[in-house]
């Protein structure tokens, strides 16, 4: 500290505290998650650099099925050694505190509407089914409203023509 040139690297392997995301997607509480940073000491404080690497988990916006997918994000933050407006983060007693850095760098990085694959065609409208599960599903054609009142003649035709004979 305090030696402008210094550095230092650090690997971590830590368990999440806390869940973070959204409620459609994020990392859940307990995951692992592998942080490798690298710490320079500057004038103003400590140059944090690094890469965080862990699980996300949710559920696809269109069809609703679960997703797990491995996320890589990076992050560069500089801790100051003393508090100043002028930077968002402080070095206390000799220590950095990553956690909302890395939080922040990973909920960022969280797509905004998640899918399960880039070509999801969703839920069928009518009865639920996922239609990347069935790509051959089909409903008969809906009647238009304008006709629907004549649906019924058809069936009183076939019912006179059997009285007749």
């Amino acid at each position: 500290m305090h030696r402008p040139g210094e550095m230092r690297e650090k690997n971590l392997d830590i368990r999440v505290p806390e869940a973070f995301g959204n409620a459609v997607i994020g990392v859940r509480q307990d995951a692992p998650m592998k942080i490798d940073a690298r710490l320079e000491s500057l004038h103003d404080g400590i140059l944090v650099s690094g890469e965080a690497r862990t699980v996300i988990t949710g559920e696809c916006v269109r069809c609703l099925a679960d997703i797990r997918k491995a996320t890589r994000v990076e992050f560069q933050e500089l801790f100051a050694y003393s508090e100043d407006e002028a930077f968002d983060y402080t070095v206390y007693d000799d220590y950095v505190d990553l956690e909302p850095v890395v939080r922040d760098a990973v909920v960022l990085s969280l797509p905004f509407q998640p899918v399960c694959q880039e070509d999801c065609t969703g839920l069928c409208p009518e009865c639920g089914v996922r239609l990347l599960d069935n790509p051959g599903h089909e409903h008969e054609a809906p009647v238009d409203p304008r006709w629907a009142a004549l649906a019924g003649l058809d069936s009183l035709n076939q019912d006179s023509t059997e009285e007749k004979r």
